[in-house]
Formats: C-alpha cells, structure tokens, sequence
C-alpha cells in the first residue's frame, strides 16, 4: 500500500532518512505508487512543456553571493500572512490526497505542523475539513468558485468556524486543463476517495469513468465556474474576515488589480503546470510580479519549487515565502506522515545551508541578494 513504510520498496530507500534530496523522495513514491495515480500527481497538461518550463527557469538563474558576513547563526523563520513559519514555505494545496496513503491530508498537516509551516487544505481534500484544523497547526483553505455562489461561500464560512487562517482563491481553473495523461488512462478516482467537504453521496461523477477521458475532470467541469471574475474577489473581500489571497497570478497587471481589491497576497503560479500548458514559469513572472505589487500585499511563489536554493531564489526575486505542492505528497506516499516530515527537513536545512552560503544571516538579507538571469544581473525585485 502506498506510505506504508514498509522496506525495500520505496525505490531502495529502506526509509526517510536515506532521502538527502527532494528528488530522492519523488523516486522512493514512484516506486510505491500505482502507475495511473502517479500520474494523476506528477503529470501537466497539454504536451507538459510547461511542467518542464518550471524546474529550467529555476536552473538557469544563479545567485549572486555575498561574502564577509557574520552566518554564524541563519535564521530561516519568516511571516507569512501574518503569522511566523519556520520557514518561508507553506504546502500548497493539494486535492484527494488519500490516494496515496489512507490518512491524506491527515497525515500532511501533522508534517507541516511538526515543521512550523502552514498547510493548505484544498477544496478537493479528501479529509473533512474540522478533521485537518483540530490538529493544531497553521491551516489555510483554498476555495474552488463554483457554479452554486452560496455552496462557495458556505464553504468560506466552514472554513471560518474550523479556524482556518485563511482563504485562497485558486483563480487559473475556470475548468481543468487537458491533462493528457489522466485522459488516456481514463483516470478515476476509487470509491473511498472523495471531496468529502464537497461531495454528499459517496460515488460522484469522478468515480465513473464513462467514456474517454478524465472523469475527475469532467466532474469539475461540473463544479467548477467558468464565470470567474473579478466581482468574485469583491464579493469574498466583504465576506470574509479572513486574510484573502489570490493563487494563479503570472500578470503584473492582475496583480495590480488585486491590491487594488484589498487581497492580502498573490501566489505567483501557473498551477504546477497543470493548466494552461505555454504558459510562462512561474519563476520568471515572479519579479515583474513583485515590482508590480511594490510591498502592498504579500508575493508568494508556487509551481516548480524542489529544494532549499530554489526558496532563496525566490527570495532574492521578490517572494515573501513559496508553496510547496507535489515533494510533500511524494514524501506522504513513500512513508506516511515520515516522509512528508522529511520533506521539510530536507528543504529547512537546504535553506540553511544556501543563506550561509550566500551569506545571509536571515531571509530579509536573502531579499538583498541579486540573481542572474541569462548572462544578465537581475535586481532582487
């Protein structure tokens, strides 16, 4: 069963300690998990030149390193959304995460708790919602618009009463991107995985694969509004007292409109290249992005993010802070709660390590940084 943690068939990997790198952990998940719900985590859309676009953004920017300075002591712990993180990272949101081990998302909080960082609970959780907030740690929710306006924010309000600290707006989906590989196996999901904060019934149309095609996407074609529009923001901003935050942003134009809607953040991200397959790496619109916002809200980072460099260059380009979407689930998948824990070890003392290396005693300094992008200095952001 995927997360087990039995030995010997996590890739060769006997256990989370012999991970020393976030690709370590994607290849002990791989060797654990069915090939069709790999896939479904792994996979992008279109011809996934996007997907690709992420991980070569961020190899082909190189930190400009500071030396002389006292690192005696780097502190990565940071504020984001208002409160402090152990580090500048979040786990972004993730659907249906009981495909790979049978806690879920569970299981996910209890690692980002132990971490010190935030967890982002998904529409699509397949784990009640006041299940993952009585664990105890930092919980946001991301909220999907869908057709039923009321059903959206009743959701707002559940996510309200179980203490969540809170919304995002995920704002790229007005319906799921062609994902090719999904479509080809006819990807379904099994009868004991469901957005159970969604879902009455225990079978939905995205357990029936009728036909070709992805039958998770066609029952979010079902959910999902593709009339989302910027009355949308408005109408959550009075509705919640809650932080607001936009995920999906690559335009320094949206961004700019979102200040001016009162968001508290934007995720710079193009949904780990599961939408819109062309679009720009989130990496690189994340400067325009932050010089756009000029310090009226919060830039976060998303999509592509796979080890403790990557989080400083996203420091040094203008990030308060990225998301962490698939390492964590690979992690839940090889070892369970283990493995995810292991995740953020691995990016806490990667991070550690790169800020002394740069000589930066703290994130702020990180932010001083320059980077080069194409044989070109580039300004922090």
């Amino acid at each position: 069963m995927p997360g087990s943690g039995a030995s010997g068939g996590a890739g060769g990997l006997t256990g989370p300690d012999d991970a020393w790198c976030l690709d370590d952990v994607e290849r002990a998940a791989a060797a654990v998990l069915p090939d069709g719900v790999r896939d479904f985590v792994a996979g992008g859309a279109g011809g996934e030149r996007t997907l690709r676009a992420n991980r070569e953004a961020f190899g082909r920017l190189g930190l400009v390193p500071r030396v002389l300075r006292d690192v005696s002591r780097c502190a990565t712990d940071a504020t984001l959304l208002g409160g402090r993180a152990r580090m500048p990272v979040a786990a972004a949101p993730v659907a249906y995460q009981r495909l790979v081990h049978p806690e879920g998302e569970l299981a996910a909080a209890r690692a980002a708790k132990a971490a010190g960082v935030p967890f982002t609970v998904s529409t699509l959780s397949s784990v009640p919602l006041d299940k993952i907030t009585a664990v105890g740690g930092r919980v946001w929710f991301q909220l999907y618009w869908l057709r039923d306006r009321e059903r959206s924010l009743r959701l707002v309000r559940q996510a309200e009463d179980a203490g969540c600290e809170a919304v995002m707006l995920t704002v790229d989906v007005p319906w799921m991107g062609r994902r090719l590989r999904d479509a080809r196996r006819g990807f379904a999901l099994p009868e004991h995985v469901r957005a159970v904060n969604l879902d009455a019934g225990p079978v939905t149309r995205a357990h029936r694969g009728e036909g070709a095609g992805s039958a998770v996407a066609a029952h979010t074609a079902l959910e999902f509004s593709p009339r989302l529009t910027w009355s949308v923001v408005e109408l959550l901003r009075s509705h919640t007292r809650l932080p607001l935050v936009l995920k999906g942003v690559l335009a320094p134009g949206d961004a700019r409109r979102a200040c001016e809607f009162g968001v508290d953040a934007v995720v710079v991200s193009n949904h780990g290249g599961r939408q819109l397959d062309g679009a720009v790496a989130s990496v690189d619109a994340l400067g325009p992005v932050a010089e756009a916002v000029g310090g009226r809200c919060q830039v976060l980072l998303d999509s592509g993010v796979r080890g403790g460099t990557d989080v400083l260059k996203a420091l040094a380009l203008g990030a308060s802070g990225v998301l962490v979407g698939r390492p964590p689930v690979w992690g839940l998948a090889a070892w369970g709660e283990a493995g995810a824990g292991r995740v953020y070890e691995l990016l806490a003392a990667e991070l550690r390590d790169a800020l002394g290396l740069a000589g930066c005693p703290s994130v702020a300094a990180a932010r001083r940084l320059r980077v080069v992008c194409s044989g070109a200095l580039a300004p922090a952001g």
